[in-house]
């Protein structure tokens, strides 16, 4: 028998609360895209201050470790933070993830030295920590969405919070612009010194700016209540699961009271059980997997956008050459990246998890394929017909398995392990983005054109297996409350045990 507070939950309304919680849990998926998609631009002020004997260029094994090492600490962060966002409550250590993103953006800026080794060792140190703290705030984030939500609306409001990286990432690109251009402007315009000493400071300034956003959503974040449905389910106390959520939804307490409480019943199974494989292992591997290998592919699409940056600029003095990198990531973000998210917002409840998950997988593939194949003519001949193109793998990718695969894991598991089971496929998800950040930036490093072909080609047979995957193994969780999402692997065991006796 289901409870009332969650049948409740279930049919709720859409309303206020709903739209303020996007905002609170957004806030940590906004900043990991800040800082993922400033990079980039802070690895060209770093080459032109700390490379001079590299043409001024930020040597390729140097990126990647910067971004491998912030993508180690989100692999660490989603398995520590997802596992007590089950064992200790969402709410108790959702705000602690938050400061760490919050002092850790602080923290990449700031070095107490100018030496090019001291420089980068204390930024690796904070970008680790950072990652550690970005990688808590996904499972929380997505758990504490999907329990608030109506089963209705559910999807939309948890890609609503993840649509949250694509306002990071503009936010990313119009910061840099504008602390770019205000610098330009001090410097006078042109400067007879390419790179000012003024210019070691801007980058860290563009770091910084980054903890404001966090560090405006902490009071709210510690002001949320535990889900009802983390207290009614794990801690099984309703009385208090009755009280949060009239502190915070417009719902009557007649809906909401139960009539006779149950006594409190031992958990069946433990985590990693030989029943939990039985019952959750088939759709633990197809969300880990799923996710594995779209990272692979998104994660190595940013190697492109930078190497585009490096064809671009080269003329001018830093600030300038930063600013224009800087403008054609705003542009991609605001033609490609945003209205990605904002369809699969809008479609994601219509059309279901699955059918997006594996339009986005098959349609990336077709246009990576297209980009592999005819590599060498959009070098020659059109940089605009590239650019389109590789903007529509981000368009595809997040009107795709970039946001399905953030969704399901927080529908598709119980109460007492959502967290957990959400932390492990992101975690997993994110060695693929170390494979495709750091794999694709040593393979490609000086590559030929046949060698980006032969790239391409390889992103798009990823795509094509990750179609495959979600085909036979994603279940749809569209229209269905969480409850019936559970039981419908009780049921789906069950039968499988008859078939084993007959």
């Amino acid at each position: 028998m289901a409870l009332k507070v969650l049948s409740a939950l279930d049919i709720a309304r859409t309303q206020f609360y709903h739209f303020k919680a996007i905002i609170i849990t957004g806030m940590g998926l906004f900043t990991d895209a800040y800082d993922l998609f400033s990079i980039p631009l802070i690895m060209m002020f770093i080459g032109r201050i700390y490379y001079e004997k590299h043409a001024y260029v930020t040597p390729h094994v140097v990126v990647s470790i910067m971004v491998a090492i912030a993508l180690l600490g989100t692999v660490i962060g989603q398995l520590v933070f997802g596992r007590l966002g089950d064992l200790v409550g969402r709410r108790r250590v959702y705000g602690i993830a938050l400061m760490i993103m919050a002092l850790s953006s602080i923290g990449c800026g700031f070095s107490i030295c100018t030496t090019r080794s001291c420089v980068l060792a204390s930024l690796g140190l904070f970008r680790f920590i950072l990652g550690f703290g970005v990688g808590g705030d996904y499972p929380l984030s997505a758990t504490i969405m999907s329990e608030y939500a109506n089963k209705r609306t559910r999807g939309s409001f948890i890609a609503a919070v993840f649509s949250m990286q694509g306002f990071g990432i503009l936010v990313a690109s119009v910061v840099t612009m504008v602390v770019c251009a205000i610098f330009n402007r001090a410097a006078n315009g042109a400067p007879k010194d390419r790179t000012p000493k003024e210019a070691d400071i801007a980058w860290r300034l563009i770091l910084m700016l980054g903890a404001i956003p966090a560090g405006l959503t902490f009071y709210w974040r510690m002001k949320m209540p535990e889900t009802p449905r983390y207290t009614a389910l794990v801690e099984q106390n309703i009385i208090q699961a009755v009280m949060d959520m009239e502190k915070v939804m417009e719902v009557p307490m007649s809906q909401i009271v139960e009539d006779k409480l149950l006594p409190p019943s031992p958990l069946p199974y433990p985590l990693l059980s030989k029943q939990f494989f039985r019952l959750h292992g088939r759709d633990l591997l197809s969300c880990s997997f799923t996710w594995f290998l779209v990272d692979i592919v998104f994660y190595s699409s940013n190697f492109f956008q930078s190497r585009i940056y490096l064809e671009e600029n080269g003329d001018k003095n830093v600030y300038q050459d930063v600013f224009k990198a800087a403008k054609l990531q705003a542009i991609i973000a605001l033609c490609s990246t945003i209205p990605g998210y904002f369809f699969s917002v809008y479609f994601i409840d219509k059309v279901g998890r699955v059918k997006i998950q594996m339009m986005g997988f098959s349609l990336m593939a077709l246009v990576f394929l297209v980009l592999g194949i005819t590599y060498k003519y959009w070098v020659h001949k059109s940089k605009t017909g590239f650019l389109v193109l590789y903007g529509l793998t981000f368009f595809f990718a997040n009107f795709g398995p970039n946001t399905t695969t953030f969704i399901v894991p927080a529908e598709l598991f119980p109460a007492r392990f959502r967290s957990t089971c959400h932390g492990i496929s992101g975690a997993i998800g994110k060695v693929g983005a170390i494979i495709g950040s750091v794999g694709f930036v040593s393979a490609l490093d000086g590559a030929k054109t046949r060698g980006m072909t032969v790239s391409l080609i390889i992103l798009a047979g990823v795509c094509l297996l990750g179609m495959a995957i979600t085909f036979f193994f994603t279940p749809e969780t569209m229209g269905r409350s969480l409850e019936e999402n559970e039981n419908d692997v009780l049921g789906r065991s069950s039968e499988e045990n008859e078939n084993d006796v007959y």
